[in-house]
């Protein structure tokens, strides 16, 4: 019979936990690889039809397991020492959930990178993501703020809860942009409450009544802000601006001048491509503006899977007496994210731009298409969206 000083044979348990730390040991040295191997990951994702399905699945499992792991670290360490199995390894935690950190920040960027509107708040966004991927490949300063300021850790985690949940959901379950957005601002919601509830930790009565009403300000903040997130799944491939349509042919014709005369004589097309994911179906909007004013909003029906991208064309008839001045056409989702943006100008002079129906890459990494950043023919890019009007149009649309 053993002792009562006689240590247990190894269980299952312990055994499992040597493998995990085991690995952890081994893993470590090559931590640098993750990140570039993540980033290629996502660009292999990013130019794959159906876009890894599986490895959108797995990340974002995989978000939720670390965050249950940091959720319960300490009362998983209590339970394991109160069964007398050896605690957890000190950072191991932390090491795993750096680098699911690492793979969810640099697999989501170039779906970023490639979407966003530069000349947008976008950019914004898209750079506090940049910020985001290289804080968590600095060793020191993330572990610092992981064990000293466990709020801002939390949440660092609820945001790239965010992102996987924008980026895999219109190709895992073939939703939206908007329900998509919507399901990623609840996820944050839900995954920023420890992070909350670390904020509040001085206030113990009242700590969860203050927790959830700070949910509200923060509910209200991402609503308000998802204008500057970039739609992860749908970009611009050609833009054009034309006086006329070849509906067989769904292109562009026709050159003009847009002149104050030529705009009320014949109207304007806008036609753009749409690239948007394999099963996804989605209404998008025209918004013509004129010198910033909102005049016509039309909508159009998108299915994904073109390769070269969707093509749809809305037709402008009624413009103002005096449509002169600087135009804007905003492609929008339902949500109000901007997908891309069409500018030009009316006048009665050279001033005013040239409507020559040719379709053109925006300027930018549309679909980080690098070539579109090199000028062809020689011709300058004048087709960048839009212009208001009153409401009265006709809309074409076109696979």
């Amino acid at each position: 019979m053993p002792s009562p000083n006689s240590t247990p044979p190894p269980s299952h348990v312990t055994r499992l936990q040597a493998h995990a730390e085991g690995l952890v040991r081994r893993l470590r040295p090559w931590s640098w690889l993750w990140p570039p191997a993540a980033f290629a990951a996502g660009l292999g994702s990013f130019f794959l039809a159906e876009r890894q399905q599986w490895l959108g699945a797995l990340l974002a499992l995989g978000m939720l397991a670390a965050w249950l792991l940091l959720l319960f670290e300490s009362v998983i360490g209590r339970l394991l020492a109160r069964r007398r199995y050896p605690t957890l390894a000190q950072g191991a935690p932390q090491f795993i959930a750096q680098m699911i950190h690492q793979e969810t920040l640099f697999f989501c960027l170039p779906f970023l990178l490639a979407t966003t509107v530069w000349s947008s708040g976008q950019a914004l966004f898209t750079l506090l993501v940049i910020g985001m991927a290289l804080f968590s490949i600095i060793d020191p300063l993330y572990y610092r703020v992981a064990e000293r300021l466990r709020w801002l850790y939390f949440a660092f985690h609820a945001q790239c809860v965010f992102l996987v949940v924008l980026v895999t959901l219109p190709t895992l379950l073939h939703l939206t942009t908007y329900q998509s957005l919507l399901l990623a601002i609840t996820a944050m919601l839900m995954f920023s409450l420890p992070s909350l509830l670390h904020l509040t930790a001085n206030q113990r009565g009242r700590r969860w009544l203050m927790a959830l009403t700070l949910l509200l300000p923060l509910a209200g903040a991402a609503w308000l802000g998802r204008i500057w997130v970039p739609p992860a799944s749908l970009w611009i491939t050609a833009t054009a601006l034309s006086p006329s349509f070849d509906v067989a042919a769904r292109e562009p014709k026709g050159e003009r001048r847009l002149t104050p005369d030529a705009l009320n004589h014949q109207g304007l097309f806008a036609y753009t491509a749409i690239h948007a994911p394999r099963g996804l179906r989605e209404e998008v909007y025209h918004v013509w503006r004129h010198n910033g004013e909102e005049v016509d909003r039309i909508p159009l029906v998108i299915d994904g899977g073109r390769e070269a991208g969707y093509r749809a064309w809305s037709h402008k008839q009624n413009f103002p007496d005096t449509p002169a001045g600087r135009w804007r056409i905003d492609v929008m989702t339902e949500g109000g994210q901007r997908i891309g943006v069409i500018r030009f100008r009316v006048a009665e002079n050279e001033l005013a731009t040239l409507a020559d129906g040719s379709p053109r890459r925006p300027p930018g990494l549309p679909g980080l298409a690098w070539r579109s950043l090199i000028p062809d023919d020689g011709k300058p890019n004048s087709n960048i969206i839009s212009t208001d009007t009153p409401a009265s149009s006709t809309v074409r649309e076109s696979e």
